[in-house]
């Protein structure tokens, strides 16, 4: 089956869309990668939905008008998806949407909302979408988040040792060996902060690291922000922007006026690789495969390895055959095409479910449903296969 996988992170800078075959043979699911395309959001848009996330106030008409926009978008990008690298022949669509509020409260979370309508997405394509994969899990009685686990405990298994997945996108997260797996805390969400405000809009994120390489780690804040309660809580646990966003952070730098902004973004850069290598200490693992776009910061790559000198090596996902900054839009398409065949997208150890489920929503397409031949299996397969790489994308 042909799936093309829709993402955009806690980061809200594009969205994904990446193609893939994919091939069920009794506990084995093979993917084979067409490529990504990669569209950010236009201007108006981007910023209409910076105004509206928490901590700020909003409007419900506000939240309809972003719901059909994003919609809008992705479903732009999802045809062009289909043309591109799949020459028209895409069979599904699985859209995570655009997180807006991940709700979190003593621990619990007890909703989480995705906004971009799919029935924008199954109009524009008229292809069956699944979308709204993360409630499930939480009326389950789960996190919601990661749900890359299932994919990631898939795709490493057979490795030696006790290897860890690790994504570096708006927030970071970590799938272990065993099925733990959570939010180790921001990745990119304060650096992009620090470099927004700094530069006035100018800049939204730290483009190769250039600015965290001109600074110097001031330690002092750096206790200050390790001292965050989020990092000591145990897993399963989750977090966002509800928590890291710009406010956060200018409560943060009280008192640390005078520090530059190179000196700002590097402290914040090695916060993100100081919490993720804590993370990656506390699952004992034996390797580390990074995905998302952190890795396209050298500086915070090279501030991970040296936390990690010695404990595990550091790899991206590339070397595996999936790429980084497409990882997450591949996942989704795994999921969704789980979801078509009636097979669960979860692992309960990851996210603190009562049990696994079948996630999502699904819009029919134009044609209405073609249920693919019902499976006999009733669990996820055991294992993921990449088989060779995309050569198209862009």
């Amino acid at each position: 089956m042909r799936v093309i996988g829709l993402m955009s992170g806690t980061s809200y800078d594009a969205i994904d869309a990446a193609a893939a075959d994919l091939t069920l043979d009794g506990d084995r699911l093979t993917l084979t990668p067409l490529g990504l395309i990669s569209r950010g959001y236009d201007e108006g848009l981007r910023a209409a939905l910076a105004a509206a996330l928490p901590p700020a106030a909003t409007t419900l008409a506000d939240v309809c008008r972003l719901d059909t926009a994003i919609g809008r978008a992705f479903a732009a990008a999802a045809v062009e998806a289909d043309r591109e690298l799949c020459d028209g022949e895409a069979e599904l669509v699985a859209s995570h949407g655009q997180t807006v509020y991940h709700w979190v409260a003593d621990g619990q979370v007890h909703g989480t909302l995705q906004i971009g309508q799919p029935a924008w997405i199954a109009e524009a394509t008229g292809l069956p979408v699944v979308a709204d994969f993360r409630p499930r899990d939480i009326a389950a009685g789960g996190q919601g988040a990661p749900l890359v686990s299932l994919v990631d405990r898939m795709w490493l298994r057979g490795r030696p040792g006790a290897p860890a997945a690790l994504n570096l996108g708006g927030i970071a997260n970590i799938t272990a060996a065993d099925g733990t797996a959570f939010d180790t805390g921001p990745a990119n969400a304060l650096i992009d902060a620090a470099v927004g405000e700094a530069t006035g809009g100018r800049l939204a994120y730290d483009l190769d690291g250039r600015i965290a390489a001109g600074g110097t780690v001031h330690e002092a804040l750096l206790d200050r922000l390790l001292a965050e309660p989020y990092y000591a809580l145990p897993a399963p646990k989750t977090t966002g922007k509800e928590l890291f966003h710009l406010p956060y952070l200018r409560r943060a730098l009280k008192g640390f006026e005078a520090l530059s902004t190179e000196d700002v973004v590097a402290t914040l850069t090695r916060l993100t690789a100081r919490t993720a290598a804590d993370a990656v200490r506390s699952v004992r693992a034996s390797e580390v495969i990074v995905s998302g776009g952190g890795t396209r910061n050298p500086v915070l790559m090279a501030f991970l390895r040296a936390e990690l000198g010695g404990v595990a090596p550091v790899r991206t996902s590339d070397e595996l055959g999936l790429p980084s900054v497409a990882k997450e839009a591949y996942a989704f398409a795994v999921l969704g095409f789980l979801t078509l065949h009636g097979l669960p997208g979860t692992v309960p150890t990851s996210t603190g479910a009562r049990h696994a489920s079948v996630l999502g929503s699904i819009t029919p397409g134009r044609r209405g449903m073609r249920w693919p031949h019902t499976v006999p299996e009733k669990e996820a397969p055991a294992r993921l296969v990449v088989n060779g790489h995309g050569s198209r994308g862009r």
